[in-house]
């Protein structure tokens, strides 16, 4: 059997898959490495591709889309045209070298079975099958089933060009299973690789794998011994014809397992052996038969949970913050550039200055593929030189005084470098100049990471001092609240948005576009309607001061900012429009409690403690200030990658322009253009990567970066309370429930509301002037929620884990930021 079009099983191995597909070079592979796999042959995708040239169904038929074809059109023309002579001569000498009797037919797609994309009953498999003609028929119709509907459907989510898939189609001797099922060499549910599921049914396995039947569950241990079953529910058989074919019948449900324990530890094994042979997780379809087990399939596991991580008491306290940065998934562009070469570099630097080691990028953030998988709370290090450390904050203290940050060299070189930035136009430049405008981007940022490394001790310092007066002055509780009136670029953001609200309320004509328009709309009424020139200078001028202000997280350039998505900021004017609620000043009731004590009355206490609170507030506003800077340097940054991205969809290596985040920088920097267009082997080398890792990034969609049950696992609430959390910010306020997911619905708020968000940075402490209050699932008191509600005077409850999901839209709570708690507010 060694045919043009058709070959052994066993010829084929895993880098076949271009002529048997993914099924077939998997079972290839396994065959010639000792596996129990049933023998057969492979009809090629030459053969599918044969039938495309003879027949001329490889051109698009007139009227039909290459992009988008009609499924039921293509199948009944394959139907119309048949197999050709030649390969269907090949097919029978095959199948008689076989030894004829029953055979199973599966499809093997070239896009199957991969990393990401398992096309699993995207095509079509026929059991039983007995006799030539009967094969023959199978082949072909599994051929036709690469478009049906639903595989059309899957190939496009996939973003899989149609043109370039083809199918094989595999022919094994037919295994009449007493017992069939799947074996998962991980957990799928939890993600535990140090379990095995298997799943099992009487009979064929397609009854398991259809979902017609609830079968037995096995959960293993590395070993295979049973650590939990549970009974199938027995509703149907599914067994060979005698006529070829198969055959449903009622089944019967039992307590006892089908499986023995030697057949368990079988099982386990291959799956391992396969699992180590192909180097990651496998899916596995067996069949046991006769007493002997028979493995149909492997393939990798698709939408597998990373490990479970098990936290320790560090990890739990510093996991909120990274959680509240890492709210998407960070695609390899963001992590290779800007986060490795700018804002952890920073990270890197400041806790190296004091002796501590900070974890390395791929321990903070592991891949597979290519792709962020997990987030990992960092663990940081001390080292001999953190004894030190004490010393070095006080002489840098000493060295560098906050009041005088604006005024260093330093912050003055980094605006000089900011603005060059800014006045490179990327389309006039080569390929590896724009790629050099990234990194003057990563090197300017060096600017900022010195001034923090210099002035950061001048924050914690003082803190602590004012802590420590207050402490003796029996007014420690009034410390987050003095230290949140700083001025800050944050504040001044917010006050320049409100004003654009109150230029909004004085126009009858632009009041109504707010009231009745959102999101693009609204930003098409504003730029185009010539009644509101003085609105769009305005708004324009504020883009212009704030516009490098990030949108989700400072440490994601993929990520727009607020120049980038202007609707994002018109969201925000619009939740400004209703009136402030009734609010408490915090900041100056305590400041005027401050100055009411008795030992205050003395001249040189007084100075030295309202020095104190000047010092720490000081120190509060560079901590923002640095951080908006820092901002400065991504607008140019993301304006290099979208013409580097502009570039490579031209060529076609992406099809979107903001695709070119699957790659990594260090990808971009290998590539070269030699003065002009982009080579063609540009598209050959790098259009699988980010097909493939856009594919892995789809298979994670649904799976969070970190289980947050695991940073509040501890936590009870009294009765009564629906959540609780971190008392952030002081007073008591009622409203209804406004849950917002996401700078997209921040025009979706109302004054008087209850803010319930998963997150918060920044660009979302302009909702607070019109929030009743605050409830956010991450962060704590030192978060950009908690200073801002603090100076607005609303009540805020950081840190909850839940709240966004056990509290529902419109529901009304009474939010208590002295107690940290959220309870159903009282009927009236």
């Amino acid at each position: 059997m060694t045919g043009g079009t058709t070959r052994p099983l066993g010829d084929f191995g895993s880098g076949d898959l271009a002529a048997a597909g993914g099924k077939g070079a998997a079972l290839g592979e396994l065959l010639r490495h000792g596996f129990p796999v049933p023998p057969g042959f492979v009809v090629t995708t030459d053969a599918y591709r044969s039938l495309l040239t003879e027949t001329g169904l490889g051109a698009a038929p007139d009227g039909m889309d290459q992009n988008m074809p009609d499924g039921g059109a293509l199948r009944a023309l394959f139907a119309r045209f048949g197999m050709p002579a030649a390969v269907r001569t090949e097919i029978g000498e095959a199948y008689a070298a076989l030894g004829g009797g029953a055979v199973a037919v599966r499809s093997s797609a070239t896009a199957e079975d991969l990393p990401g994309a398992a096309f699993a009953g995207q095509q079509d498999t026929f059991l039983n099958v007995v006799g030539e003609e009967a094969v023959a028929q199978a082949v072909a119709d599994c051929w036709a089933s690469l478009w049906t509907d639903r595989a059309i459907a899957y190939r496009q989510r996939q973003g899989i060009d149609p043109r370039e898939v083809a199918i094989a189609v595999v022919v094994q001797k037919m295994v009449p299973a007493d017992v069939a099922g799947v074996l998962f060499t991980a957990n799928p549910v939890t993600g535990e690789r140090g379990e095995i599921v298997v799943d099992a049914s009487p009979g064929l396995g397609e009854a398991v794998v259809s979902g017609r039947v609830t079968p037995e569950h096995y959960v293993l241990d590395s070993v295979g011994k049973v650590r939990r079953f549970t009974p199938g529910g027995g509703e149907l058989v599914v067994s060979p014809d005698a006529g070829g074919g198969t055959r449903q019948q009622p089944g019967s449900r039992s307590s006892v397992a089908s499986l023995a324990g030697a057949h368990l530890r079988e099982l386990v094994d291959l799956g391992r052996r396969a699992e180590e042979h192909f180097g990651r997780p496998q899916d596995m379809e067996w069949a046991l038969a006769g007493g002997l087990i028979h493995v149909l399939q492997s393939r990798p596991m698709t939408a597998l949970p990373p490990q479970p991580l098990r936290l320790n008491a560090v990890q739990r306290r510093v996991g909120p913050f990274f959680v509240e940065m890492f709210q998407e998934r960070p695609y390899p562009l963001d992590v290779s550039g800007w986060m490795e070469r700018g804002i952890l570099a920073m990270l890197h630097r400041m806790a190296g200055s004091v002796g501590v080691r900070f974890p390395r990028v791929g321990d903070l953030l592991p891949e597979e593929d290519g792709v962020v998988v997990q987030l990992v709370p960092p663990v940081p290090r001390p080292t001999l030189r953190t004894l030190a450390a004490p010393l070095t904050l006080a002489r840098l203290v000493r060295q560098f005084r906050m009041a005088d940050w604006k005024n260093d060299p330093r912050f003055i070189t980094f605006l000089e470098q900011v603005d060059q930035l800014d006045t490179r136009d990327p389309g006039a430049l080569r390929w590896s100049e724009i790629v050099g405008v990234a990194r003057e981007s990563f090197a300017t940022m060096q600017g900022i990471t010195d001034l923090r490394s210099s002035y950061m001790p001048g924050i914690f310092l003082p803190v602590l001092r004012l802590r420590l007066m207050l402490l003796l002055l029996g007014r420690l509780r009034l410390a987050s609240a003095l230290v949140a009136g700083a001025e800050t670029m944050t504040s001044r953001a917010n006050r320049s948005l409100e004003q654009l609200a109150v230029m909004v309320r004085a126009d009858p004509g632009l009041a109504e576009a707010f009231a009745s328009s959102d999101g693009p709309a609204l930003l098409r009424l504003v730029e185009q309607d010539p009644a509101h020139a003085a609105f769009r200078e305005a708004f324009a001028g504020f883009l212009r001061e704030y516009g490098n202000r990030e949108t989700v997280s400072v440490v994601l350039s993929s990520s727009p900012t607020w120049s980038d998505a202007p609707e994002v900021v018109l969201g925000l004017v619009k939740a400004l429009l209703g009136q402030r609620p009734a609010t408490a000043d915090q900041t100056g009731a305590a400041l005027a409690e401050l100055r009411g004590h008795p030992f205050l009355r003395i001249g040189p206490v007084r100075r030295q403690v309202l020095a104190a609170v000047n010092d720490a507030r000081a120190g509060m506003a560079f901590r923002e200030d640095s951080h908006f800077y820092a901002t400065k340097v991504i607008p140019p940054m993301r304006r290099a990658y979208r013409e580097l991205g502009r570039r490579l969809a031209a060529v076609g290596v992406i099809d979107d322009v903001r695709d070119i985040y699957h790659l990594r920088f260090e990808e971009l920097e290998a590539i070269t253009d030699d003065g002009g267009a982009l080579p063609a082997s540009v598209r050959k080398r790098y259009r699988p990567l980010v097909r493939a890792r856009a594919a892995k990034r789809r298979e994670l969609e649904g799976l969070p970066l970190l289980d947050t049950a695991l940073l509040f696992k501890n936590r009870r609430h009294a009765e009564g309370v629906l959540v609780s959390g971190t008392p952030a910010s002081r007073g008591r306020a009622e409203g209804p429930v406004r849950i917002i997911s996401g700078p997209d619905g921040f025009g979706r708020l109302r004054s008087g509301d209850v803010l319930v968000c998963p997150y918060t940075n920044p660009s979302w402490t302009p909702l607070f002037q019109r929030a009743a209050a605050v409830v956010v699932d991450m962060g704590g008191l030192g978060s950009h929620a908690a200073i801002v509600a603090r100076e607005y005077g609303i009540p805020a409850v950081m840190g909850t884990g839940t709240g966004t999901g056990i509290l529902a839209e419109g529901q009304r709570v009474m939010v208590d930021g002295n107690a940290g708690t959220v309870v159903a507010a009282a009927a009236d």
